[in-house]
């Protein structure tokens, strides 16, 4: 079993090869002048088991290109099999046609990733669970849900909480959630005139002297969830705290957050730490890297992925 690490979340690499008390693969990803992508593996990976990590986050087509000619550099080394680590899976909003002769990029990307040599792609709390059928190859797809649970349970300890969906189309994960707590679920009501802006409607729920916890997969511009936690206080919500798996914090989103009524802000290192969310007073992260671990070794000795979430 080897360990190969592009550039886009270094660290997070360097602990799951921590966790497995295994080296990272000697390898150089590097630019050329005109910042064509070079890859070259310096150690022999003939009939290896290989694991790529990278997450296809900003700048997100440095990072896919990254992933795609290491798969290519792997696969023509030789090795026996080789596996896409992308915690963060980059373009997965892009699941379906949202107007006429739009593209369905989620499926160019795993078409991509498939050509380019990869056996089986592993990742975490994708946007869209069909997206694992756009691929040809086996897929997991980890969830954070019950590392958040456990963390909830500890900081939140003795609160009266309630879980909250930002939208209708993460009840499912807030359930999952509301269930490991067994604590009520509420569910916001929002409307999306256009891209990246959302306004909120009604707020589903008795959520009067609660404290609330919001759960989605993605924070972008944050403004979503900002927009939610100012309705929930409005409607008696004691304290706004908020979970989410993949931060990518486009723009002023660290900032956004850092002046909204949002007690804290949990994410995961699916995607490297900014210097802004570093130095924010309202925004920490949680590693993945343990789970990331050990779904690696079990991929490797051919055993139960599932049974990391019963």
């Amino acid at each position: 079993m080897k360990i190969v690490a592009c550039n886009s979340n270094r660290p997070l690499a360097e602990a799951v090869a921590a966790a497995l008390n295994l080296p990272l693969t000697n390898a150089s990803i590097r630019r050329f002048a005109d910042m064509e992508v070079f890859v070259e593996i310096h150690e022999n990976v003939r009939g290896e088991d290989v694991f790529v990590i990278q997450s296809t986050s900003y700048p997100a087509n440095d990072n896919l290109m990254e992933l795609l000619i290491t798969l290519d550099a792997l696969k023509r080394g030789s090795a026996r099999r080789v596996t896409a680590v992308i915690p963060y899976f980059g373009y997965a909003r892009q699941d379906r046609k949202s107007g006429p002769r739009t593209p369905i990029s989620a499926k160019l990307v795993a078409n991509l990733i498939t050509a380019a040599g990869a056996n089986r792609v592993l990742t975490m709390d994708l946007h869209a669970a069909q997206i694992q059928g756009f691929f040809d190859i086996p897929v997991d797809n980890l969830f954070a849900a019950p590392l958040f649970a456990r963390d909830i349970q500890q900081r939140y300890a003795g609160r009266e909480l309630m879980v909250v969906s930002p939208d209708v189309g993460g009840v499912v994960r807030a359930r999952a959630i509301a269930a490991r707590l067994n604590v009520d679920l509420a569910i916001i009501d929002k409307r999306r005139p256009r891209a990246g802006v959302s306004e909120v409607m009604n707020v589903i729920g008795e959520v009067e002297g609660r404290d609330c916890i919001l759960v989605d997969d993605i924070v972008d511009s944050g403004g979503t969830l900002c927009n939610a936690a100012e309705a929930l206080l409005r409607n008696g919500a004691r304290s706004v705290s908020v979970y989410v798996t993949h931060g990518v914090f486009s723009g002023g989103a660290v900032a956004r957050i850092g002046a909204a009524p949002i007690e804290m802000m949990t994410v995961t290192d699916s995607i490297a730490a900014t210097e802004a969310v570093r130095v924010s007073k309202n925004v920490r992260q949680l590693t993945i890297a343990p789970l990331m671990a050990e779904a690696m070794r079990r991929i490797s000795e051919e055993s139960s992925v599932s049974s990391l979430f019963c």
